[in-house]
């Protein structure tokens, strides 16, 4: 998983103290101004109940008489996006019984014009995306003899039986995809994609967040990725089978991106519900989720160390993704989020530091406890949780892991594994995939002319030019590389036993508690290697150490065990 302050290449994942040997951060100009001293925000206010005009209309009334303004609503989850006054507005608008909860959003700086609020507009009509021209079983690329994890899970050999199906659609929520990457360009359906976040130049502390806007009101285009994690992502789902660069798992499908991630990797509330209710509205298959919900790393129901409103704010985060998570399911889309790279059993979590990771400075320590704290999305409702394994199949050393979270086990990649082996401390056993040359260039790993740097090669970074043009990929690792692997063969579980889908012509469909159940009862059982894994002897210190409860059956590193393609595929209809 990543919250990736993502600008970087090797190895830099959300939210984990990693391993790589070098770390490279695309410089960004600071913005100009400070925003720490203005009077209003954007909030996030959740109804006590959807679809209820009543509520509705004495919420309306409780956020006007709290100094407020609704702006949209999503009506899919009764969430209602609010400027408001910066502070005591969300206090004060909860306190109505109407009103489940307020989250603040970011800083605005200035009241809103008067003027009536509006629906959100209703999702663009599902575009029809043409197939490809028949061809034999998609063979693999010319870089994918360094895919490690491809043989892993045997989505090589899956493809002789389903290489995947252009009427599947997976929407990655993360950072934007690339549409531009010659790997990415033929599968990527730019007409469905939707970007749902506002860069923020500056936190209201005055940090650099984002950055400087680079598009008109500040809202990147739908084909854009100024992060990279998502076209990462994107990438090991489905990289085109076209004889250059990589493949994906499911080289076949359709990506859609539904980005809800900022440009500096944070993953708001109110982004990331907007994307998984469009994203069920338009018939999506499977939804891929790399992140964690900023800025809490654990959203606490009644945490004795939070102040009021940070309670007020995590109670409805959770509430909020809750409902936009079984909204989705119940449209029919198979979830898949990764379960984080903190090295903690989510069974008993401890403390947490890091929250909230923003404004920038304002994380105080709190302890954490599982039965009312949850890491969003992993731990939300019809959430298949992945842990990462690097290429001896033994659990990462950061991967979080839990006999509550995790259902599946995938490549995640892991500097350190190989210990007393040449591989060991290699960039090789990262996972490699795409990424936007704009940011490699920014960082010195690309020069002007496109070739590779030496700083680039130090890092693991390489090109493959072909018909397309010149694809750049870099090595990453992290729980937000094993979740699209199980994305990409949920997608392939899709294209081999899927159903013409009534609500969305020209689409397949298939129930996602079907489709888990595959994925399920094919994975690769793998043993807890003792009942305490030490990580020592790579380097890490005794805190790393990862009990493991369970069997062969069922354990908390690995779930059911590796995701595998091709017995997927081959398990006949559920």
């Amino acid at each position: 998983m990543r919250n990736p302050r993502v600008l970087a290449l090797v190895g830099v994942l959300v939210g984990v103290a990693l391993v790589a040997p070098v770390v490279m951060v695309v410089p960004r100009a600071m913005a100009p101004t400070s925003t720490a001293s203005v009077g209003y925000a954007e909030y996030t206010v959740l109804l006590t109940a959807t679809g209820d005009a009543g509520v509705r209309a004495a919420a309306d009334a409780a956020v006007q008489a709290a100094g407020g303004q609704v702006l949209r609503e999503n009506a899919a989850v009764g969430a209602l996006v609010v400027q408001a006054p910066a502070t005591g507005f969300a206090e004060a608008v909860t306190a109505d019984d109407a009103v489940f909860g307020a989250v603040r959003a970011r800083v605005v700086g200035a009241a809103p014009p008067a003027h009536t609020a509006q629906a959100a507009s209703p999702p663009a009509a599902a575009s029809a995306v043409t197939p490809a021209a028949p061809q034999g079983p998609a063979g693999l690329d010319p870089l994918d003899s360094q895919q490690w994890g491809l043989a892993m899970i045997k989505a090589d050999a899956a493809r002789a039986v389903q290489a995947g199906d252009r009427r599947v659609q997976v929407g990655i929520l993360d950072s934007g995809i690339d549409a531009t990457h010659p790997d990415l360009a033929a599968n990527v359906d730019t007409r469905l994609s939707r970007n749902f976040v506002t860069d923020i130049p500056r936190d209201e502390a005055g940090a650099e967040m984002d950055g400087p806007c680079e598009f008109a009101d500040c809202i990147d285009p739908a084909d854009h990725d100024d992060a990279g994690h998502g076209t990462h992502v994107a990438g090991i789902v489905a990289a085109a089978a076209d004889r250059s660069g990589i493949s994906g798992v499911a080289p076949g499908i359709t990506l859609v991106s539904i980005r809800g991630g900022q440009d500096s990797g944070l993953m708001f509330l109110q982004p990331v519900i907007d994307a998984l209710t469009y994203g069920a509205d338009i018939g999506l298959d499977v939804i891929n989720m790399s992140f964690f919900v900023d800025p809490w790393l654990y959203n606490c129901l009644d945490n004795p160390a939070d102040p009021p409103e940070a309670r007020i704010a995590q109670r409805t985060t959770v509430e909020a993704v809750s409902r936009a998570l079984e909204y989705a399911h119940a449209k029919g889309v198979t979830l898949v989020g990764s379960l984080g790279n903190g090295h903690v059993d989510l069974g008993s979590p401890g403390s947490d530091p890091t929250s909230p990771n923003s404004p920038a400075g304002s994380a105080y320590a709190r302890k954490i406890d599982n039965g009312t704290c949850l890491l969003l999305p992993a731990e939300g409702p019809h959430v298949i949780g992945v842990s990462a394994v690097g290429p001896s199949g033994t659990k990462a050393d950061y991967s979080n892991y839990g006999l509550e979270q995790v259902s599946v086990a995938a490549p995640g990649g892991w500097f350190q594994d190989g210990f007393g082996t040449p591989s060991f401390g290699r960039p090789e056993n990262l996972v490699l995939s795409t990424y936007p040359r704009s940011l490699l260039g920014a960082s010195g790993a690309v020069d002007a002319k496109g070739a590779v740097t030496a700083r680039g090669t130090a890092n693991g970074v390489q090109s493959f030019c072909g018909p397309r043009g010149c694809g750049y990929y870099v090595p990453l690792q992290g729980t937000s590389m094993a979740a699209p692997y199980v994305a990409g063969v949920a997608a392939l579980v899709v294209s081999e036993f899927g159903t013409p889908d009534p609500q969305h012509p020209g689409n397949l469909t298939m129930p996602p508690d079907e489709v888990e159940r595959v994925l399920v009862d094919t994975a690769a059982s793998r043993s807890c290697p003792a009942p305490m894994v030490s990580y020592t002897r790579e380097g890490r210190t005794p805190d790393f150490d990862a009990p493991c409860a369970g069997d062969a059956e069922f354990n908390g590193h690995y779930g059911a065990g590796i995701v595998d393609a091709l017995a997927a595929v081959s398990a006949g209809a559920p």
